[in-house]
C-alpha cells in the first residue's frame, strides 16, 4: 500500500488554518489528487481564499489569486506579447495564470470571454495566445470561487461551463466552537505565513499517479454506471451525468481512498464524493437559492438513498 503519511500530515496542518471544515478540506484535496477543478460557491467572508492560499503553501505549489471583475479581459488573465525595441521582436509577458495553483476568485463577475478563456486553459492544461500554444504548469489546479447568482453585478456560469469543475462545495458558516476560536485565536492571515511547505511538485505529482492505480471492482463500476444513468432518466435532475463526469466520480472515488489509507475503493468513497460531484451538475441551481435550509434535501442525496449498491 501507497505511504501517505504526508496526506494525512497535510490535512492535520490545514485543519489548522481553516476550523471546523474537515470535509470540506478532505474534499479539495480530493479534486486535486484526482487532477479535477474546485468549485467553492458560498457568501463572501466565508474563507475560500484562505482556503485556497493555505493549500497552495502546504503542498509547495506556485500561487496566484485573480480577482475576476466585469472589465477584466482575456489577455490580463493568459498574457500578452510585448514589442521589445532593442531585440525588434515581440516577447511574450506571462499572465497570473501560468501558476501551479490559481485561485479564481468571484468567476461569475466576469464576462463570458473571459471565463470561457480560463475554462479552456483548465481544460486543455495549455493557452493559445495570438496563435502560439503554451503549456501551463504542472500540476495545475484551479479553485473557482462564486458568489451566489442572485447577486447583483454576476453572469452565472452555464451548464456546459460547470461541468468543467470536478466538484461543488460550499463552506457555509462555522460552528459556535469553531467561531469563537477564531475570535481568540491568531489571524487567519499571521498563520498562513507561518505554513511549511510539506510536499515539493515532484512528490504531489507521483501521489497523483498512484491515484490512478487504486483499484476499482466491476461490482463498484457497476454501482457507479447505475447512479449515472438513474441521473438521466429521473425527472428530478435537470441534466443527466456526462461521461466526463462519470469518469471524474471514478477518479475522485480513487483519490478519497487513498487518502483514507486503502488501494481500493469501497462504496463509502463512492458515497463520500457523488454528492459534491453530481449536484451541480444534475442540478445548476445554485445551492444557496434552497437558502441552505435544513429541510432542503439535495437531489443526489435522494439518487443515494434509491440506487442499490449491488
Amino acid at each position: 500500500m501507497p505511504n501517505i503519511k504526508v496526506i494525512d500530515q497535510s490535512l492535520k496542518q490545514l485543519n489548522q488554518i481553516i476550523l471546523g471544515k474537515s470535509n470540506e478540506i478532505k474534499l479539495a484535496l480530493t479534486c486535486l489528487l484526482a487532477k479535477g477543478h474546485l468549485l467553492i460557491e458560498d457568501l463572501p467572508g466565508m474563507g475560500k481564499t484562505t482556503l485556497s492560499h493555505a493549500l497552495a503553501n502546504t503542498l509547495g505549489l506556485s500561487y496566484q489569486r485573480i480577482q475576476f471583475t466585469s472589465d477584466l479581459l482575456p489577455g490580463d488573465l493568459l498574457g500578452v506579447n510585448i514589442f521589445d525595441r532593442d531585440s525588434g521582436k515581440f516577447n511574450f509577458h506571462p499572465g497570473p495564470i501560468f501558476s501551479n495553483l490559481i485561485l479564481a476568485d468571484e468567476i461569475n463577475r466576469a464576462n463570458p470571454k473571459t471565463q470561457s478563456a480560463l475554462l479552456e486553459a483548465m481544460e486543455e492544461g495549455q493557452v493559445t495566445q495570438e496563435g502560439e500554444t503554451r503549456l501551463l504548469p504542472h500540476p495545475f489546479f484551479v479553485i473557482a470561487t462564486q458568489n451566489p447568482s442572485e447577486q447583483a453585478g454576476t453572469h452565472p456560469l452555464p451548464e456546459s461551463q460547470l461541468d468543467r469543475f470536478m466538484m461543488r462545495i460550499s463552506l457555509g458558516y462555522p460552528s459556535a466552537e469553531a467561531e469563537k476560536q477564531l475570535l481568540k485565536g491568531t489571524s487567519r492571515r499571521e498563520l498562513l505565513q507561518s505554513i511549511k511547505p510539506l510536499l515539493e511538485e515532484s512528490t504531489l505529482e507521483k501521489i497523483q499517479n498512484l491515484v490512478t492505480k487504486v483499484k476499482c471492482s466491476d461490482s463498484l463500476i457497476d454501482y457507479i454506471y447505475k447512479l449515472a444513468a438513474h441521473t438521466r432518466k429521473s425527472s428530478e435532475c435537470l441534466h443527466g451525468l456526462s461521461p466526463r463526469a462519470v469518469i471524474a466520480l471514478l477518479h475522485a472515488s480513487k483519490a478519497w481512498a487513498l487518502i483514507e489509507g486503502r488501494d481500493y475503493v469501497i462504496p463509502d468513497d463512492i458515497q463520500a464524493v457523488f454528492p459534491y460531484l453530481a449536484e451541480h451538475r444534475i442540478s445548476p441551481q445554485s445551492s444557496t437559492q434552497h437558502g441552505l435550509s435544513e429541510d432542503y434535501t439535495p437531489i443526489s442525496q435522494n439518487i443515494l438513498r434509491l440506487v442499490d449498491i449491488f
